[in-house]
């Protein structure tokens, strides 16, 4: 039997994803998966810029209490798709640590992942997206940083929730839209629906 969690208390652009995307729901089975962080025709400049300072930027957890709360309910989520828990621990504080630095919901950087790679970190798509968040190795040479390693889990999520982060503040808020720029399908609704519906099925609070 599939949980279920109260949308008591989502945030409205979580709320619009989800009734946004409804109706793209039935193309699941049928729409093939595309690159995520897909490469566009021309980079955005500021886009540029953001990866870069956010690669030598850091975040921790603003409130303990609130964090370790949070560690064990996702913890428990999560532990069906990664069952070791010290690895488990670690995905978990790094994610709400990057998700909470570019000003994302951790919860829907949770969701990403799941569909992106399943939680696998050394995941590489038959496009050549890489780890976690599935990110195209040209960004590490679009931003100058050719050592960077995107199979390392903070350096793959830095980069992951920088660009959607960006995307985010570009569709003004719109975060149906930022979800289909990350993923290269804008103005098709199947892989927000995608997020949506692991945001729904396992990362909701309850």
């Amino acid at each position: 039997m599939s949980e279920t969690y109260s949308l008591a208390g989502v945030s409205a652009p979580l709320l619009r994803l989800i009734s946004r995307v409804a109706l793209g729901l039935a193309l699941f089975a049928s729409t093939p998966a595309y690159s995520a962080a897909a490469q566009p025709e021309t980079v955005d400049p500021a886009l540029r810029r953001a990866l870069m300072t956010a690669v030598k930027d850091s975040a921790t957890f603003s409130n303990r209490f609130e964090a370790e709360v949070w560690l064990l309910d996702m913890s428990t989520r999560l532990e069906r798709l990664m069952p070791d828990v010290g690895r488990r621990m670690a995905l978990l504080k790094t994610v709400h640590a990057e998700a909470s630095r570019a000003g994302l919901d951790p919860q829907v950087v949770l969701s990403l992942i799941q569909v992106e790679s399943a939680f696998q970190r050394f995941a590489v798509s038959s496009a050549g997206a890489i780890g976690l968040m599935q990110i195209m190795p040209f960004w590490i040479d679009e931003i100058g940083r050719p050592d960077d390693n995107l199979f390392d889990m903070r350096t793959n999520l830095r980069y992951g929730c920088t660009i959607l982060a960006f995307y985010l503040d570009k569709e003004n808020g719109d975060l149906t839209r930022a979800l289909a720029r990350y993923n290269g399908s804008l103005g098709e609704y199947w892989y927000p629906s995608r997020v949506a519906s692991a945001l729904q099925a396992r990362w909701y609070a309850r």
